[in-house]
């Protein structure tokens, strides 16, 4: 029997999951709203989590909250056997300007491809996953998740993120790594009048390092991207600071490309530490961010499940940047797909006000609605794929843990 207020359908596994998906779609729009309208941090994602929970028991998938070490982390599943897709959603917010990278609409595209396979999962012979992972933006969420072995039985894993202008072929974004870390200068503080010279200025080391970034930034290969701001340096104009701290991002097209030009940002701070006798520590502030790598076999699936939707891709389009996620980790170790879904209608870019405002219109709505269909149908479709099913299994059984294989 249905549970209260969903409706009993019947058809093909993907008439089922299209017509599961539409039925929700008032609870997506719900949360979409909600969600934008109460913005939270990474890891302090706990509304959004009770919020997001209580939908989903409420469409009779059960729900397990802090798991693998995490408050603002969970877990749903559903089916059973050895092949598992896991689903990934996110629900944290950016500083000051909320979800201007849309997490509102990925948490509710998850969910809505969650609960159109959940009745499905055992016909379809999946074992189907939820994952809720937080710390998109700011911690690396997925890899400690990872770490902690939550993609250990995985098959494949997929999600989707929203995005302005036209809906593009997977690979076409670039999603790059990124490593953020910390340096901290000490020096000695004095009276900036009556003792100059007995100082050493830490904050002149901070000043030194980024002017040594703004100089090499003309000699690093073509899409390296170099980001640094002063977060403390000084508290009074009559004191020589003897303490200075500098926020910085190595970004790059792969790990390897991105560890070669880090070496080198690591030496300007080297060097501003020499010139000004300071001293300078260097830490890192959040795990590395991996690049994605988009499997090839669930682009070409997806792309159809795009296409019967109506909104067709095109493999040859042009490549375009598309910043830094920890699903890049978790692509480098489970066959993964990130693909996007444009919000229609707006080709503000994402972290502004312009895309935050955005991602809580009717478009933003539908691209959620539009990310649940196309997760749902490529599942489908994978699940009706005898030779690729094998294939990616024979790959599950011949991987060792994730903390193994590290």
């Amino acid at each position: 029997m249905p549970l209260p207020g969903r409706v009993l359908m019947t058809g093909t596994p993907r008439a089922l999951v299209l017509q599961a998906v539409d039925a929700v779609r008032p609870l997506l729009a719900e949360v979409v709203h909600a969600l934008h309208a109460d913005p939270e941090l990474s890891f302090a994602e706990h509304r959004a989590v009770a919020r997001l929970s209580a939908v989903l028991e409420g469409q009779g998938v059960a729900v397990e909250t802090g798991v693998h070490d995490l408050s603002t982390a969970f877990r749903a599943v559903a089916g059973s056997g050895p092949f598992e897709v896991v689903l990934c959603a996110e629900y944290d917010a950016l500083p000051e300007i909320g979800h201007a990278c849309a997490h509102n609409v990925i948490a509710a595209g998850a969910l809505g491809a969650m609960i159109a396979l959940a009745p499905l999962a055992d016909m379809l012979g999946v074992r189907v996953v939820l994952l809720g992972t937080p710390a998109e933006e700011h911690g690396a969420g997925k890899q400690l998740m990872l770490e902690r072995g939550a993609w250990d039985t995985a098959t494949v894993s997929l999600m989707v993120h929203p995005s302005s202008g036209p809906d593009r072929w997977p690979d076409r974004v670039d999603r790059s790594a990124v490593h953020r870390l910390r340096a901290t200068f000490r020096g000695r503080a004095s009276h900036a009048a009556a003792a100059p010279e007995k100082g050493v200025n830490a904050g002149d080391a901070a000043a030194l390092s980024l002017v040594a970034i703004g100089m090499l930034r003309q000699q690093v290969p073509d899409g390296m991207r170099l980001s640094a701001f002063i977060r403390e340096a000084g508290v009074a104009t009559n004191i020589i600071p003897a303490l200075s701290v500098v926020d910085f991002e190595v970004r790059g097209p792969d790990v390897e490309a991105e560890a070669a030009v880090e070496a080198r940002v690591r030496d300007c701070f080297q060097g501003a530490a020499i010139a000004t006798g300071c001293t300078v520590e260097i830490t890192e502030t959040e795990p590395l961010y991996e690049q994605v790598e988009q499997d090839a076999g669930l682009t070409l699936l997806f792309a159809e499940a795009m296409a019967q939707i109506g909104r067709p891709l095109d493999p040859a389009d042009q490549p375009v940047p598309g910043g830094s996620t920890d699903m890049g980790n978790v692509s480098r170790y489970v066959p993964s797909l990130h693909p996007t879904v444009s919000i229609r209608g707006t080709d503000a870019s994402l972290h502004t006000a312009e895309f935050a405002a955005a991602a809580s219109t009717s478009e933003a709505v539908d691209a959620a609605v539009d990310s649940a269909k196309a997760m749902a149908l490529t599942v489908v479709a994978l699940a009706a794929d005898a030779p690729l099913r094998e294939r990616y299994l024979a790959a599950q059984v011949s991987r060792p843990p994730y903390a193994a294989s590290r």
